[in-house]
């Protein structure tokens, strides 16, 4: 997770296919089930609904800035307030 001026970066690394939608803190790094299934794009916009309600920011605040194709994805979440941002460290700490 690192912060920018243009908001926050997450690293991710994507489950596909799962039981449910979840993220899951390993030592690695952070972790998101998603129930979608990797076919055109479903996972990737699946993973976008589920990050855009756990935090409650608009789904267009989310990119995909590396990663489209890979289950190792890197997130820019564009956000300018710093409340919003605060709780989503807060959350994966």
């Amino acid at each position: 997770m690192t912060k920018q001026e243009k908001g926050l970066i997450l690293k991710l690394k994507i489950v596909p296919n799962s039981s449910k939608n979840e993220i899951i803190k390993t030592e690695e790094g952070l972790k998101v089930k998603i129930t979608a299934q990797p076919i055109e794009g479903k996972a990737n916009k699946a993973l976008i609904d589920f990050l855009s309600k756990t935090f409650k920011i608009s789904k267009s605040s989310f990119e995909i800035i590396k990663g489209e194709t890979s289950k190792e994805k890197t997130i820019l979440i564009k956000c300018e307030d710093e409340e919003k941002l605060q709780k989503i460290k807060d959350f994966l700490k």
